[in-house]
Formats: C-alpha cells, sequence, structure tokens
C-alpha cells in the first residue's frame, strides 16, 4: 500500500496562479477586515453596555423624581359649552296662528323695543272690532236716555207725594172741622130735647136741631171717606210710579249688562288685534329667525325669532354632577375652546369661573364663566359660539393621579360586583 501524500506547507502557502488568483486575494482581505470588526466590537461591548445603563438610570430617576415630585395642572372638561350674553336671549313667537303680511326679521338687525317684526293678517277680528264699537256707541246714548226718564218719573213721584200728602192733610183737616160739627150739632139737639121737654121750643125746633145733627154726621162720613179716598189714590200712584222706575231700572241695568260685555269683548278683540302684529321684546340684534314670507302660515306659539340683547359675554358650560360638584368653584381658571376657531391656529380664550349651581338639571350642573377676551386675539367672539371648557380644579402629581385613578377602578369593581 502507497503511503498517503500530504501537501507540504510550501505548497499551501503558495499563490495561486491562473484566472482564480485576483478572487482568492479578494476574499481574503474581506476576511481579515470582518475579523478586525468583530475584535474591536468585542472590546466596545462593555463600554456600551455601560452607556446605555447611565442612560437608563438617569431617564428612570428623572421620570420617579417627575412621577412622585412634580405637580401637574387636572383639568375638567365640558364637552357642551357656548358664548352667551349675561341677559338671556328673548324668542319672539307667534302669539297666534295666522298668515304672514310683512316680515321685519333679518339676521344681524338692530331693532328697538316695541319695534315691529311681523305682522299677522288680522282683517276678521278687525271687522268684529268694527261691529262691536259700533253697537257699543248705540248702547250708550239709549242708557243716558233711560236715565233721564227715571230722573224725570222720580221728580214726578216727589211732586205727586207732595201734592197726594196735602190732600190728604186738607181732608183730614175738613173731617176735623165735620167732628167738631157734629160734636155741636149733638149738643144743641140735646139742649133741644130738654128745652122741648119744658116747653122752651116746639117740635119743629126739636126736628130741625135733631136735623142738623144728621146733617153734619153725613158731612164728617163724606170727610173720612174723602181722606180715605185721597190716602189710597196716593198710594196708588205711589205704587204705579215705583213700578215705572223699577221697570226703568230694569231697562237701565240690562243695557249697563250689554254695554259692560261689548266693552269686554273690545278689550279682548283689540288684544287679538295687537297680538297680530308682533314685536321685539327687548333692544338688541336679532340672532334666529325662520324662514317667512308674505303669505306663509305660522302656528299659534311657533318660534319665529330671537333677539339677543346687548350685555357683557360669559361662557355657559353644563358638567356632569360628579366633575362639577365639590371640585368645579368659583374663582378658578379656565380656558375655552371654540369650535370652528382651531385652537392651534386661533388659540384660546380665558376664563374665571364666577357661578355654579348647586342642583343638576337634566343631569347636567350649570357652570357660568366670565370671559377674558384678548384684544390681540382674531376670534370674533358673539352670542351663540359653541365650544368646550376647561377648568383647572387642581394640581397633583402624578402618581397622585395614578393612586385616585387606581381607586376609582377598583370602586367601580367593587360595586359591579356587588349589583351582581
Amino acid at each position: 500500500m502507497p503511503p498517503a501524500h500530504h501537501p507540504t506547507p510550501s505548497a499551501q502557502t503558495r499563490s495561486p496562479s491562473g484566472p482564480l488568483a485576483p478572487a482568492l486575494s479578494s476574499s481574503r482581505a474581506v476576511s481579515a477586515t470582518f475579523s478586525q470588526s468583530l475584535r474591536a466590537l468585542s472590546l466596545d461591548r462593555p463600554r456600551r453596555s455601560l452607556l446605555t445603563a447611565t442612560i437608563a438610570a438617569v431617564l428612570l430617576g428623572a421620570w420617579a423624581a417627575w412621577f412622585f415630585g412634580a405637580e401637574v395642572t387636572v383639568y375638567e372638561t365640558a364637552d357642551t359649552a357656548r358664548i352667551e350674553v349675561d341677559r338671556a336671549a328673548h324668542t319672539v313667537d307667534a302669539p297666534v296662528a295666522g298668515r304672514v303680511v310683512t316680515n321685519g326679521l333679518a339676521l344681524g338687525r338692530e331693532v328697538e323695543a316695541g319695534e315691529v317684526l311681523v305682522e299677522l293678517d288680522a282683517e276678521l277680528p278687525r271687522r268684529r272690532l268694527a261691529e262691536e264699537r259700533a253697537r257699543l256707541g248705540t248702547l250708550g246714548p239709549q242708557i243716558e236716555a233711560l236715565r233721564r226718564q227715571l230722573a224725570a218719573e222720580e221728580q214726578v213721584q216727589r211732586d205727586a207725594r207732595r201734592a197726594g200728602g196735602a190732600a190728604v192733610e186738607e181732608g183730614r183737616a175738613k173731617r176735623g172741622e165735620a167732628d167738631l160739627a157734629v160734636a155741636q150739632a149733638d149738643d144743641e139737639a140735646r139742649r133741644a130735647a130738654k128745652m122741648f121737654d119744658g116747653g122752651a121750643v116746639t117740635e119743629l125746633e126739636l126736628i130741625r136741631a135733631r136735623s142738623e145733627a144728621e146733617k153734619r154726621r153725613a158731612a164728617l162720613a163724606a170727610a173720612a171717606h174723602d181722606v180715605d179716598r185721597l190716602a189710597g189714590e196716593e198710594r196708588t200712584r205711589e205704587s204705579e210710579s215705583r213700578s215705572r222706575m223699577e221697570s226703568l231700572g230694569r231697562q237701565i241695568a240690562e243695557l249697563e249688562g250689554l254695554e259692560a260685555t261689548s266693552e269686554a269683548e273690545i278689550h279682548v278683540l283689540d288684544e287679538t288685534v295687537a297680538k297680530h302684529v308682533i314685536r321685539a321684546p327687548v333692544r338688541g340684534k336679532v340672532g334666529e329667525v325662520a324662514q317667512l314670507y308674505p303669505g306663509a302660515w305660522v302656528r299659534e306659539g311657533e318660534k319665529l325669532g330671537a333677539v339677543v340683547p346687548a350685555g357683557a359675554l360669559r361662557a355657559v358650560a353644563d358638567f356632569p354632577p360628579p366633575a362639577a360638584l365639590g371640585r368645579v368653584r368659583a374663582g378658578q381658571r379656565a380656558r375655552l375652546r371654540l369650535d370652528g376657531f382651531p385652537w392651534a391656529q386661533y388659540g384660546t380664550v380665558a376664563a374665571t369661573v364666577a357661578r355654579v349651581a348647586s342642583e343638576a338639571r337634566y343631569g347636567r350642573i350649570r357652570v357660568e364663566l366670565d370671559v377674558e377676551p384678548d384684544p390681540a386675539s382674531r376670534i370674533p367672539l358673539q352670542h351663540g359660539l359653541p365650544g368646550t371648557v376647561e377648568v383647572e380644579v387642581d394640581r397633583a402629581t402624578p402618581a397622585h393621579l395614578a393612586l385616585r385613578a387606581a381607586g376609582k377602578l377598583l370602586g367601580r369593581g367593587r360595586a359591579r360586583g356587588a349589583s351582581e
């Protein structure tokens, strides 16, 4: 068995020749460079690890200092906020249904209190008003005529009472005279009878005396009858006059009732006609209008627009009760971000909490804020601008905030478990 052939060292290190010589030389150079890089990286790795650990420690320390020591501002946010004037806007409603005749509502128009804004057709109530006024005009003269007639009847009654009283008194006086004459005639008749018994007078004279006494009695009876007749006639006349006056009084009362009813109807019609003319409730600017045109029909109570009175601007926000009660207080600083005016471009509007409601309405707490407009701001502050409000309610460390959030989560979990 022939011995194995091993290349000699000189053969291994000998430079090759032929077409593969350049490629082999480049491969050897790359291998040498890669080996040097590995050796450099192995030497630099401990230094980089130390630098990374140092940076991580510094960052962790800074974060811990910020987390436990720094104070951050805590805000409560209301997503529904708006700019308002400190005097409430007055709506313009249609007090009655009707057809539009004229419309003076225009956005941004300055109006004075009592100025006509919208006029509705009031032809029918105006006609009824004219008829009722004409009717009322006829009642007054009738009442005055009856009153004059009643006054005349009262005067006639007074005169008749005086005349009747005088006649009755005269009759009573005559009856008194007749009574005296009867007494005198009876006395003479008695004396004549005594004298006849004594033979002093004749029978004819006795008969004449007794006849005179009877005549006096008849005259007395006639006088008494006249007194009774006059008294009866006076009572009858008094009753008839009283009946006529009562009738006149009833007629006057009926006409006065019709007059009062007519006046009340006129008052109602006046108000009805006045309601067809819709006027500005206050001085201010028209901030809202409905689409109205001559001939359009509006319903009773329909909102036609709104007038915003002049006044200082304020912000009004609606907060959830847990966020506002006990946390939002008067004097706290706030900032208002308005929709349509990006805060990155236009900035925010500074404000201060002025008043906080103590009771929820529709599930929200009303918060009013005094606006502090910046003269250099490009935001045109005006009534009705919507936006959001952020109120500075507290300053606390991030650790405190994290613990607070954890406590809320635990409380919610326990409440959910108790309800289940």
